[in-house]
């Protein structure tokens, strides 16, 4: 793994493994009603301090694709493998997240499932994606730039989990009390 990777256009790219996930993931969103969908990219009850912290991380996500994009994968080397059980992983547990959030009604909290073990399963899977795919392209740039997204998504997490409690109450509270906000 390089910090500064030689950048290229080619076909065995880290585009390659990003192109998968967001392929699978629109047609997980052409699946859905529309109010899921609206739902899952609410911003409703964020302080302006939390939505603002998250736009900012907005730009270096941007980056970190734009870096994977460019860079070729390094296999057949201990990086790629590592690499794609990390990516394969974090599809698994996203999209089971994702499929757990579909099925619960739009007026209630998503708890069950994969839930039960963590309250932001998608995130989890997210970075492990996002990092797995890193890790293939050899690009060390990107996966410092990705930890300087981590920490700024967080506040979007806190602002999820607050609009959160605020719309469920009591039964959230319990929920947050009980479950782990990541593992």
């Amino acid at each position: 793994m390089r910090f500064f990777p030689k950048m290229t256009l080619g076909w065995l790219n880290g585009w390659i493994p990003l192109a998968i996930f967001y392929a699978l993931f629109g047609i997980f969103l052409l699946g859905c009603s529309k109010r899921i969908v609206k739902k899952l990219y609410s911003v409703a009850g964020w302080s302006k301090r939390e939505y603002f912290l998250s736009a900012i991380g907005k730009p270096f996500s941007l980056a970190c694709i734009v870096l994977v994009t460019f860079s070729p994968l390094i296999y057949p080397m201990g990086f790629f493998f590592a690499g794609v059980i990390c990516y394969l992983l974090g599809c698994a547990v996203m999209f089971i997240a994702l499929f757990e959030y579909r099925q619960t009604p739009v007026d209630g909290p998503v708890i069950g499932g994969i839930y039960r073990f963590s309250r932001n399963p998608q995130w989890v899977g997210l970075v492990q994606i996002f990092v797995g795919t890193a890790i293939m392209a050899g690009n060390g740039l990107a996966l410092c730039l990705f930890i300087v997204t981590l920490g700024l998504y967080h506040f979007r997490i806190l602002g999820e989990e607050r609009a959160c409690l605020a719309a469920y109450g009591e039964s959230y509270q319990r929920y947050l009390d009980a479950v782990p906000r990541y593992f």
